[in-house]
């Protein structure tokens, strides 16, 4: 009798536990068919016939499946070819905007790194009156939505002639990040004085002790704002759509978009439109797969909880 009374609530134990897992994988099957879904919808349109897309829009498997669409996008198909398989017959130049989205998304991160390390080491390491009251009103600029800024920086941008050049795309972002500094700062106050002091008795001046000490010690979180910052870079959208309306600094954001909308008095180019998105998206999925771990890490022990 008191053996059986004891299993049973083992039995009880087990079952709720049983329960609850089958309840998180089955959460967790849904979040990654949510997530990974619209990725294979992409593809399948990809590799469909733009024509054929229309007659069977439901459906799961590629329309008459071809890779026209991505001829299209790399520049191999003709004129005659892309009509034929419903496309428009424009093209789009994908090299150069991959180049010039490839220099706005690298010199933004840069900057905005370099300098960003620079403001948190002054408010991590050195003492000066103000500082704390400083720091507090960067902190403000993390609650100012992006959308409010925009109006005042396209003013001084087309003051400072700077329209349809990399520098007034950089401009605004280039000098400041309010949560790169948060984040940086927060690393540095963890790091150890020690070493820095002893540079400082050799004779080491603090710009020395800052590139020498200070940024190798924070390799990961700048390693980890580096690959935020160019994705970010990479996907920007708005910004560039203000201040550039010239091919020759127009990121591939912008490029996509003016594709869409190149055949006015037809259906768009589906095929077409979502093959060139995967070809953009393509670099950072591969980013995110390789560094990925080293991201979640760098996060995990920069202090932010």
């Amino acid at each position: 009798m008191t053996s059986s009374t004891a299993i049973r609530p083992a039995r009880r134990i087990a079952r709720r536990f049983n329960l609850g897992k089958s309840a998180a994988w089955t959460y967790l099957v849904i979040v990654l068919f949510v997530t990974i879904f619209p990725f294979y919808w992409m593809l399948r349109t990809a590799l469909s016939n733009n024509f054929a897309l229309l007659t069977n829009p439901s459906s799961l498997l590629p329309v008459d499946f071809t890779l026209g669409a991505f001829r299209r996008v790399l520049g191999l198909a003709t004129t005659q070819e892309s009509v034929a398989e419903g496309g428009s017959g424009a093209s789009i130049q994908l090299g150069h905007f991959i180049l010039n989205s490839l220099i706005y998304a690298t010199l933004s991160t840069v900057l905005i790194v370099f300098f960003s390390a620079i403001a948190a080491y002054a408010f991590a390491r050195l003492h000066w009156r103000g500082r704390d009251f400083m720091f507090n009103l960067f902190l403000c600029a993390l609650m100012v939505p992006g959308i409010l800024t925009l109006l005042p920086n396209f003013v001084f941008t087309k003051e400072l002639g700077l329209l349809n050049t990399f520098a007034g795309m950089l401009l605004p972002t280039a000098l400041f990040s309010a949560f790169n500094i948060f984040f940086l700062r927060q690393f540095m106050l963890g790091l150890s004085t020690e070493t820095e002091e002893a540079a400082l008795i050799d004779g080491a001046g603090r710009i020395r002790v800052f590139l020498r000490v200070t940024l190798p010690m924070s390799s990961g979180p700048l390693f980890t704002l580096t690959i935020l910052g160019f994705i970010t870079a990479w996907n920007d959208y708005f910004w560039p759509l203000l201040v550039t309306s010239d091919d020759s600094v127009r990121p591939l954001t912008l490029a996509l978009a003016v594709f869409k909308q190149s055949s006015p008095q037809a259906a768009p180019d589906w095929a077409g439109l979502m093959a060139a998105t995967l070809v953009a998206a393509l670099p950072m999925l591969i980013l995110f797969m390789v560094f990925g771990k080293r991201i979640v890490n760098s996060i995990g022990f920069s202090g932010i909880k």
